[in-house]
């Protein structure tokens, strides 16, 4: 067997060529293992469902603006298992990846000759909102939209009215933006140019908040927080100060009617008098008279809502520690927040003692911990395992070299058992006395005493000093007598 052959070949090398030449195969598995252990792909799949074509872009795109290393995948990415809970956590603050609408190549795709005409219309405008949902994210701080359409249908009885189109469109907004009336009015019209039928009157759109946009343009008091927060951390960086907005609203309706009369020219009216007295009929008249110039009237009518606001109370906290410029700031905010003093607005700037500011401030640790964290274990792993190597490579070579030594010795004894004495001491010529020893202690006594006879005194000794007690005896067993009998 080649086996066979390999391991005689194996047991004719010297001790040391053979010592040699396990540690260097112990060692060859070794490194083996601790290289497959270092290239194994340990990263885990980011999400627990498959993502769609468009959601694994937006995925992708996020994580390379965060300079997040990534595997690529068909439907979803794998990263480090260190760091998949905290990306999790920043995609979700972040809206990604958004809910994947079907479009129309997608929505009509499996339609047949014998799909139903009511279910191929469902389809049809189901895939028609989600075509002008998609076209809406990202326009004027929409972050996202959902468009749901009623189509127009026409009375079942004679006395039942005809209803005509409408649409709803429910649009997330971006941290802070807001949508102006020209923006509401441009979706209304994109909206109504998309849909057959749809007048752009009959459009409702709703926002994050839960307030339809276009009907007042009254802010309230997140929109003037958030404006201002943003602006002050612009400023003076994030955490110097802290915003707080109040808002009391008007809480009734009210219709002023105000008319003012102003003077053409100089005043409004003119007062003469004339006095006369006659000395012959002993009269006295006195004339007043008043003289009308002219005058301009204004009619003034004011209408003010019940969601209007009465009053708007503004806060700034400011970081003490900081030092920053009070003054500045209250300017900017009065500025910022549209303060009007003749309504009874209020603005209050303080210098304050944040809570825990050194750990707030204190600076975010760098990437390169993060990533020093997801490779330490393996690291680790790779050094113990080449430490192990380092030390235990000396005592596990010994182990297989005396194994190969006994397997050897044995061997041999099983082959010098029928040999005469010189050609057992011939094979044993470079054996350590330790080999001779199990090798001679396998024969019979008599075998052993005419191997023994054939080293010098000192080599013979260190023989001797070896043999296993059980055939230590120099004295044979009746059972050797009789058969070498």
């Amino acid at each position: 067997m080649p086996f066979a052959a390999l391991l005689e070949r194996i047991r004719a090398w010297p001790r040391r060529a053979r010592l040699v030449a396990a540690s260097a195969f112990v060692l060859l598995i070794a490194i083996g293992v601790t290289a497959f252990g270092a290239s194994r792909d340990t990263r885990l799949p980011l999400f627990a469902t498959p993502l769609r074509a468009d959601q694994l872009a937006e995925v992708e795109a996020r994580l390379a603006a965060w300079g997040v290393a990534y595997a690529p995948g068909s439907d979803n990415v794998r990263v480090p298992r260190g760091l998949r809970s905290d990306l999790l956590l920043r995609l979700s603050l972040a809206g990604v990846p958004r809910p994947h609408l079907a479009g129309s190549a997608e929505a009509l795709a499996h339609a047949g000759a014998l799909t139903p005409q009511t279910v191929l219309e469902a389809q049809t405008r189901d895939a028609l909102a989600a075509d002008l949902a998609l076209a809406l994210r990202g326009v004027g701080g929409v972050v996202d939209a959902r468009i749901v359409i009623a189509p127009s249908a026409a009375g079942v009885y004679a006395d039942e009215p005809r209803r005509d189109a409408s649409a709803s469109v429910r649009v997330t907004l971006a941290p802070g933006a807001r949508l102006s009336s020209r923006t509401v009015d441009g979706i209304k019209a994109f909206v109504a140019g998309g849909v057959p039928g749809l007048d752009a009157d009959r459009v409702t759109v709703l926002d994050d908040r839960g307030v339809v946009e276009g009907e007042d343009d009254v802010a309230d008091a997140a929109d003037v927080q958030s404006a201002l927060q943003s602006a002050l951390d612009a400023a003076f960086g994030t955490g110097a100060t802290i915003v707080r907005v109040h808002r009391e609203p008007l809480g009734e309706r009210r219709d002023v009617h105000d008319v003012r009369r102003s003077a053409l020219d100089g005043s409004l009216e003119r007062a003469t008098t004339d006095e006369r007295y006659s000395a012959g009929t002993k009269r006295y008249a006195k004339v007043t008279a008043t003289e009308d110039r002219g005058s301009a009237t204004r009619d003034e009518h004011r209408f003010a809502a019940a969601n209007a606001t009465a009053r708007l109370t503004v806060a700034v906290f400011v970081d003490a520690s900081r030092a920053l410029d009070v003054e500045k700031i209250r300017a900017l905010a009065a500025a910022s927040a549209g303060i009007r003093t003749e309504r009874g607005d209020a603005l209050t700037v303080e210098a304050v003692a944040f809570g825990d500011a050194a750990a707030r401030d204190a600076p975010a640790p760098p990437r390169w911990i993060a990533v020093l964290a997801s490779v330490l274990p393996q690291a680790v792993t790779a050094i113990g395992v080449v430490v192990a190597v380092a030390l235990g490579a000396k005592p596990l070579a010994a182990i297989v070299a005396r194994a190969l030594e006994s397997a050897s010795a044995r061997g041999m004894a099983r082959d010098g058992a029928a040999l005469p004495a010189d050609r057992v001491r011939e094979a044993l010529r470079d054996e350590p006395a330790h080999v001779a020893a199990a090798v001679i202690a396998s024969l019979s006594a008599a075998g052993a005493a005419a191997v023994l006879e054939l080293y010098d005194a000192d080599e013979r000794a260190a023989i001797v000093r070896r043999l296993p007690r059980a055939n230590g005896a120099l004295v044979p067993t009746a059972e050797e007598l009789l058969r070498e009998r």
